[in-house]
């Protein structure tokens, strides 16, 4: 078994090309994680889809074969060219694949270090692919452990000491440009995280905030949460209420354009307006409306990163050796069984040949019991070295063949280790008791 990560980021896309590769709704993720399942090389698979990033992760027989299915069933899937995929592409294998998810949730790979909106939306990756039945335990042996990395790396350092996310820089560079968002009136078109997000950062600067959605409900359920400052309006007077004020910020789920040229009216004030969406909402080229989408913040964002570069070396090292430890931990499942096959087979070899002995004759029947707790003692002291050795190996590189020899030499039971190499995942178990699998 292997891990595999496909990795698409803004580190190595432009934005047209993530909005081509985006997964803006769960039946597309279930249509592709379906093919994936599909695939014979390929064990379980989760898809983590955001506005910065599309990560295929994977528990997969053969890397290689696998990577270019992968690549072949993104391509047609986007209609894009497969060699554009393949030369952009980050791809990352067992050790480099667990080291890639880690800093990932870690917040150490995003475009904003440090912001927090990573470590939701992996678990609700996570959870979709475990509810439709694409993820089970050697998937989610890796995902508890790196949320329980992002965790460490939260509490040990200050990198995620007043969290930044896309939402606040994009807030900051409205900032930026007025001097002051204060009494200002903002248009926050979408009711989800980043819209929320979005909303309070405004507020908290001073501005007020109308809320359009295509669901006035749920935008009246956002105004709710936003406070006294904020009025929620149907989505029927978007086009009116664009042309009618300076700043907007958009972050809809939508697969397609809400915002289009066509829409727009020529005024005599400059308008600012923030895409923050991927696939994005706005489509428009007119002079006096300044659009920034996620890719435009770049200036921001790396003040952020020199700001929080000596936190994320400290990050990148409890990254680092969480890898190891998780790895150890997996070498340890699989010695673990091999030590209780082996105690198990000397039990039954013991049983088996007391029985015969005493049909033989060669044992009276009333000394069976005494038998049995001598060959007991003289088993456990002749496995007390090779159980303590094969311990201290699984340290070690080398584990796994040694592993590997003994299921061949002692002709283990493939099924019977499978059965013993179980591993519940606490935040998989916490989900079940949640009834989040209903």
């Amino acid at each position: 078994m292997h891990y595999l990560i496909i990795s698409f980021t803004h580190k190595n896309t432009d934005i047209k090309l993530r909005e081509k590769l985006s997964f803006s709704n769960e039946e597309k993720k279930r249509v592709f994680l379906e093919k994936l399942k599909d695939f014979e090389h390929v064990n379980e698979s989760i898809i983590l889809s955001t506005c910065n990033r599309v990560e295929m992760i994977a528990s997969v027989r053969d890397c290689d074969k696998t990577a270019d299915y992968m690549l072949s069933e993104l391509a047609s899937f986007a209609n894009i060219d497969k060699s554009e995929l393949e030369s952009r592409a980050d791809i990352y294998e067992d050790n480099g694949a667990i080291h890639h998810l880690f800093s990932v949730v870690a917040s150490l790979d995003s475009l904003v270090i440090g912001e927090t909106q990573i470590v939701g939306q992996l678990k609700d990756a996570f959870k979709f692919s475990t509810d439709e039945g694409f993820c089970s335990l050697k998937l989610s042996r890796a995902m508890h452990h790196a949320f329980r990395c992002a965790a460490t790396v939260r509490a040990s350092t200050d990198i995620s000491k007043n969290p930044i996310s896309v939402s606040s820089v994009a807030v900051s560079k409205a900032k930026d440009i007025l001097g002051s968002v204060e009494d200002h009136i903002a248009i926050l078109v979408g009711a989800g995280e980043m819209s929320a997000l979005a909303g309070k950062h405004l507020i908290t600067a001073g501005a007020k905030v109308i809320v359009v959605n295509r669901s006035l409900e749920k935008a009246k359920e956002l105004v709710e949460e936003l406070g006294e400052r904020a009025i929620a309006e149907p989505f029927s007077e978007l086009k009116e209420l664009i042309n009618t004020h300076t700043l907007l910020f958009s972050a809809t789920g939508a697969p397609h354009s809400v915002i289009t040229e066509d829409m727009v009216e020529i005024r005599e004030f400059e308008r600012y307006w923030f895409d923050i969406a991927v696939p994005r909402d706005i489509d428009c080229d007119i002079e006096d409306v300044n659009v920034f989408a996620v890719d435009d913040l770049e200036e921001i964002v790396a003040k952020n990163l020199s700001l929080r570069e000596e936190q994320a070396k400290v990050a990148f090292s409890i990254v680092g050796r969480s890898t190891m430890e998780f790895f150890k931990w997996l070498q340890t499942l699989s010695i673990d069984p091999i030590i209780k096959e082996l105690r198990d087979k000397a039990k039954e070899c013991s049983l088996k040949e007391i029985k015969r002995s005493v049909k033989k004759g060669y044992i009276p029947e009333e000394y069976v019991e005494t038998v049995e707790k001598i060959l007991h003692c003289a088993f456990n002291s002749f496995l007390h070295t090779p159980t303590k050795k094969l311990k201290e190996l699984a340290e070690k590189p080398e584990s796994d063949t040694v592993v590997q020899s003994i299921q061949e030499i002692f002709e283990m039971d493939e099924d019977s280790i499978k059965k013993l190499n179980m591993y519940k995942c606490e935040y998989h178990t916490s989900m079940k008791k949640n009834g989040d699998n209903k």
